[in-house]
């Protein structure tokens, strides 16, 4: 059966003043029906940048450059923009890391939810306000009706998240699309929100792309993994596999920072050195400037992603299995 997302050699650069960023650079994966896919990197790797050019909402003076993105076979990147706002809520969802600047802060948390339902399923509006009542309820915001009337300053930040999370939902998308959503709430409402997201990816059978810097949060949610690096994947792998054997060095080091018991009272690891700057141009492996196993040939030639064990891909030809 064919994935429903397909993303292909996606290309996602940035013109400005200093010359071309290349912020997403030959990215592909998939994401099957019913499947959650972990996309995981350091701050600025190009995560949200992938998110966005999925959603063709990547902002001026960004521009999608090549590749191709299908949605159950649909090319996104032939889409006209009126084409394009019927896929975006309606079959592709997305929770954005910051509710309080996702959420529009002149009307109410209900007018919001009402609106996205009748711009994709019509009906009355009194209809799409009854089923923006049961979304509230639907993500457990406690006093649905009341909380519906609130703006988006009178929730909490929990609250706020659950709201966004009924906002995406409303249409019933086939695919959501979550960008850090545990992002700047305390450890109790990250656990209730990944529990939240759990339960409504399992009821509704969605497929979730789920973009995040926490291994943790990918560990409690995920399915497959793809470790993402300066704009390039470099591993990718169901969960138990990249905890149980990663392969890429890379991969490596983002376990080694995780605390762990065994390592009481050792100083926290970090990975040497520091990402590379994406307008320069590489052609090697990006990561060979940090990489403790670096040799000659890591410098000038492009790691290609390569099947080392089933279902198990690593841009790297250094390590072993």
């Amino acid at each position: 059966m064919a994935p429903l997302l397909s993303v292909e050699s996606l290309r996602t650069q940035f013109a400005t003043s200093a010359g071309v960023v290349r912020a997403v650079d030959g990215l592909s994966f998939a994401i099957d029906r019913g499947e959650v896919l972990g996309l995981v990197g350091e701050s600025g790797c190009g995560k949200s940048v992938t998110s966005l050019s999925i959603m063709r909402l990547v902002p001026p003076p960004g521009a999608i450059v090549g590749g191709s993105i299908r949605l159950d076979g649909d090319d996104l990147l032939d889409k006209d923009a009126e084409a394009m706002r019927r896929v975006r809520g309606a079959r592709i969802g997305m929770v954005f890391q910051e509710p309080m600047t996702s959420l529009n802060p002149v009307f109410t948390i209900g007018d919001q939810i009402a609106a996205a339902v009748l711009a994709h399923a019509g009906g009355s509006r009194r209809a799409a306000w009854e089923c923006a009542v049961e979304m509230l309820d639907h993500v457990q915001v406690p006093s649905p009706r009341e909380r519906a009337r609130d703006y988006p300053h009178q929730l909490s930040g929990g609250l706020r998240q659950r709201a966004m999370i009924a906002l995406a939902l409303a249409p019933g998308p086939q695919l959501l699309i979550a960008d850090e959503p545990t992002t700047a709430l305390d450890v109790t409402i990250q656990a209730q929100i990944l529990d939240l997201l759990r339960r409504l990816q399992a009821e509704r059978g969605m497929a979730v792309l789920l973009i995040t810097h926490d291994l943790g949060v990918v560990a409690e949610l995920c399915h497959r993994v793809a470790i993402i690096y300066a704009g390039r994947i470099v591993e990718m792998a169901p969960v138990a596999s990249i905890f149980s054997e990663p392969l890429h060095p890379y991969t490596r080091g983002l376990l080694r920072c995780l605390p762990h018991p065994s390592r009481f009272g050792q100083p926290l690891s970090s990975i040497d050195g520091a990402p590379p700057d994406l307008r320069q141009a590489n052609g090697g492996c990006r990561f060979a400037p940090r990489c403790p196993l670096v040799q000659e040939r890591c410098r000038h030639d492009e790691p290609a992603l390569a099947e080392r064990k089933p279902g198990h891909v690593v841009a790297c030809p250094v390590v072993t299995v």
